[in-house]
């Protein structure tokens, strides 16, 4: 700890772990004061500097200046502090599609010292009742078109005393926006240290005991300062674009915290389906993309011949790792750059990535500055180049639970492990091969799943699919592929035979699906991350006994 904290309510320094469970922390190149509010420097140093009239976020029919987006966030906060009992520490949860007033919301939590819970609009009250318990929340702002699950929520909550609405379609027509329709535009934002807890982000799954990461406010600018400035060299002139929700630090990051460290603009979109994102790249001239691989297939699909995105500069792609086929037909059809990266929520945002002038197909890339990862065995000895092992990194962020004995399973030996499995080629170069529960084991082979669906992606006959691990007698377990096939192609034996021939002739033959069931949508998250897990629950709920279905295909 650097400075002594702000915090009134010491909820959040007290339920940090342990000093030595931390991992490493590698700050060189990263200074900053020992007093430090993150949304000061996103927010208002931009009018400080002069630049208020430029556009910040657009949304909802409006745009906002930052001289806008300023003094809105100052009125709230002045509503949260004097008429809603906010103190520094106090835990804010806040729901809402993504639009400005949840940034507004956000960025006054932040000012007034509060440690922010961004959630997913599509959270049922079971699964609000779990982070409300794990954070001890006392107050929570929802957009209005969202209270219902919230306030069902508080119904007999132990912690969560108060649900204010405010108006998400820039109506300002709601509590909060009334608590704050009087209230002076300037505010002296709390003076809270740099490693004081800004937020706190639960990884994605809500399944179980929730985990929620604890991320401090020197965190927030470092994934910008870091990422952001060396690998997307952002600029103001830039316009941001994407999918990913608010209430996931990949957005978080690529749609608030990147374009307003830099003085840039940021589209929201409530809906971001994949043709809403390529006419908003058109219509606003938008020039950084930010969403999923599947995302990135099916707005190719609807990409009419002879349509340009000239505006677009780069395409990010994270969630899961970019397959080969994704990479090389969207470089094809709109001869733009895709940046593969992984990230995690521990981390906060993405830590190895490809670059602007370094990017290739089935590659991750390599370290972003500030950070180093290298591939370790269960005993965290370090493997020998292209052998797959547990994926290890240390730099500037990294993972601190909140009151979690899960810390000492992420962080060993100072090293953030991931649960990836990956290798390092001899120049370098970090591949990724599946999550580490995702590996595939059968008749002694190791398979990796996402090397199977890059295989079948490449076959036209594909429009999406996943892979998994299937149980079997013989061989331990199968490789089986659920494949979405493209429009007018028939799913009969024929096909499952095509597309099992096309895959021993890509890659390795011992590593082609021995199963194909045909589906119609694959499970995915709402960043459009394909949830292989509901596939293996929904199909092999005890893990050995396959279910009625009859999948297509041999199975010997």
């Amino acid at each position: 700890m650097n400075a002594p904290s702000a915090h009134a309510d010491t909820f959040a320094r007290d339920n940090l772990p342990p000093v030595d469970q931390w991992p490493e922390f590698r700050l060189d190149g990263f200074d900053y004061p020992e007093r430090l509010n993150a949304a000061v420097e996103l927010c208002d140093r931009w009018v400080e500097r002069g630049h208020g009239e430029r556009v910040a976020l657009i949304g909802n029919g409006r745009q906002r200046s930052y001289r806008e987006l300023a003094e809105w966030s100052n009125r709230l906060a002045h509503a949260l502090v004097e008429e809603l009992g906010v103190r520094p520490g106090s835990r804010v949860l806040i729901r809402s599609a993504n639009n400005p007033a949840m940034v507004a919301c956000w960025l006054a939590a932040t000012k007034a010292g509060a440690v922010v819970v961004n959630t997913m609009p599509m959270l049922r009250a079971g699964e609000l009742a779990k982070i409300v318990d794990k954070a001890e929340i006392s107050l929570a702002l929802c957009d209005t078109r969202l209270l219902d699950e919230l306030e069902a929520c508080a119904v007999g909550s132990a912690f969560l005393k108060r649900v204010v609405g405010f108006d998400g379609t820039a109506n300002h027509d709601a509590e909060l926006d009334r608590l704050a329709l009087d209230k002076p535009s300037e505010f002296e934002a709390v003076a809270t240290a740099a490693d004081d807890v800004a937020l706190l982000g639960f990884t994605s799954g809500t399944t179980g005991k929730p985990k929620a990461t604890m991320h401090f406010h020197r965190d927030l600018l470092i994934i910008a300062d870091g990422y952001a400035r060396e690998v997307l060299q952002v600029t103001p002139d830039d316009v941001f674009v994407g999918s990913p929700p608010l209430a996931f630090t990949f957005g978080l990051g690529g749609l608030a915290i990147f374009p307003l460290r830099f003085g840039a603009s940021s589209v929201l979109l409530e809906k971001a389906t994949p043709p809403n994102m390529m006419a908003i790249i058109r219509d606003h001239r938008a020039t950084i993309v930010f969403t999923a691989p599947t995302a990135y297939r099916t707005m190719l699909a609807s990409l009419e011949r002879g349509q340009e995105l000239d505006s677009l500069r780069v395409a990010v792609s994270a969630g899961e790792t970019l397959p080969a086929p994704i990479y090389h037909d969207w470089i094809a059809r709109t001869g733009k750059p895709i940046l593969d990266g992984i990230g995690a929520t521990e981390m906060l945002h993405i830590f190895i990535s490809n670059r602007l002038d370094d990017h290739r197909p089935a590659c991750t890339g390599k370290p972003v500055t500030g950070y180093e990862a290298k591939i370790v065995d269960a005993e965290m000895n370090e493997l020998p180049r292209g052998e797959v092992g547990r994926l290890a990194v240390r730099g500037p962020t990294g993972c601190r639970y909140l009151d979690d004995a899960r810390q000492q399973g992420y962080v060993q030996e100072g090293w953030n492990i991931t649960g990836d499995a990956f290798f390092q080629d001899e120049a370098g170069y970090f591949h990724f091969a599946a999550r580490n529960d995702d590996m595939i084991v059968s008749s002694g082979y190791n398979i990796a799943g996402p090397e199977v669906e890059a295989a079948l992606l490449a076959h036209e006959a594909v429009a999406e699919c996943a892979v998994i691990g299937a149980p079997n007698g013989e061989r331990g377990q199968i490789v089986e592929a659920f494949v979405v096939l493209s429009p007018g192609v028939e799913a009969d034996s024929n096909c499952v035979e095509r597309l099992q021939d096309f895959v021993k002739q890509r890659i390795a033959p011992y590593k082609y699906p021995r199963s194909i069931r045909f589906v119609e949508a694959l499970p995915k998250t709402a960043t459009g991350k394909v949830q292989r897990f509901r596939l293996r629950q929904e199909h092999y709920p005890d893990n050995g006994r396959p279910d009625s279905g009859n999948p297509l295909g041999s199975t010997t």
